[in-house]
């Protein structure tokens, strides 16, 4: 039980569909609001992930301390466009409210063997975003195929400003691996181990069912430890698992997200 309410309280509830408006922002905010009103003892998720539009309607109805809101930025989800126009987006994603930014590697210099420019851009929406706003570096990890590939987006998404790296877009198949998972937890305790600093680590796409949760907590606490078990260093992206882990939790049917 203890480790379902864990990974409820690491959700990035999420939600990024090209007919989202700012209602369905607002709406998003009022559900964390309602269940901090009706469960005080429980948790809330960590985090609301939306595209940049809707950060304004969150920031206005989000009324749970310690919820943050996170926005997919630099040309999301398919990071093709202008270095100049992903740090300008991102910036102003910050400035209307976000606290965290989840940007995708430049897939297109990364897969050309480019990783110099892919690993610029990187450290330029670090720069954009200023010293308080977290930076998600999403690696596409389908995509990617080999453990080496893995591990050289890792690296270069952690040596370039990252606060956490994620595992997919959730919108390419296949999204989240426990071995890609694996790899990326690897590389964070290698990079810890060398620079003193942690990294925080996120599945995201696919993860529905609590079975699937548990299986990426349990790959954090055997790679990382205990002490990564909390939102500031590890997060699910995720929109129906909210559901199922509450259903699991209270053994009914809440619907409340």
């Amino acid at each position: 039980m203890d480790a379902l309410i864990q990974c409820f309280s690491s959700i990035d509830l999420t939600t990024l569909n090209a007919t989202d408006t700012m209602e369905r922002g607002r709406t998003f905010a009022e559900n964390v609001n309602r269940f901090a009103a009706l469960y005080p003892q429980m948790p809330s998720v960590a985090a609301i992930c939306v595209y940049p539009a809707l950060v304004p309607a969150v920031r206005q109805a989000l009324k749970v301390p310690g919820v943050r809101i996170a926005a997919v930025g630099g040309g999301f989800p398919a990071s093709q466009t202008y270095s100049s126009v992903k740090a300008a987006e991102c910036a102003q994603c910050v400035e209307n409210g976000a606290d965290e930014v989840d940007i995708v590697i430049s897939l297109n210099h990364f897969l050309s063997g480019n990783y110099e420019e892919a690993g610029r851009e990187i450290a330029m929406v670090r720069k954009a975003l200023g010293e308080k706003a977290h930076l998600k570096v999403i690696l596409e990890t389908g995509v990617l195929k080999t453990k080496d590939a893995i591990i050289k987006a890792s690296f270069l998404a952690m040596e370039n400003g990252a606060d956490f790296i994620k595992t997919s877009t959730g919108k390419l198949e296949p999204a989240a691996t426990p071995f890609a998972a694996e790899v990326m937890c690897c590389c964070i305790r290698d990079f810890y181990q060398h620079t003193g600093k942690r990294i925080g680590f996120k599945p995201a796409g696919g993860i529905t069912v609590a079975s699937e949760a548990l299986e990426y907590r349990s790959i954090v606490r055997e790679v990382l430890g205990d002490e990564w078990l909390t939102p500031s260093l590890f997060r699910i992206g995720a929109s129906r698992l909210t559901n199922n882990l509450l259903k699991d939790i209270f053994q009914e049917d809440l619907a409340l997200f």
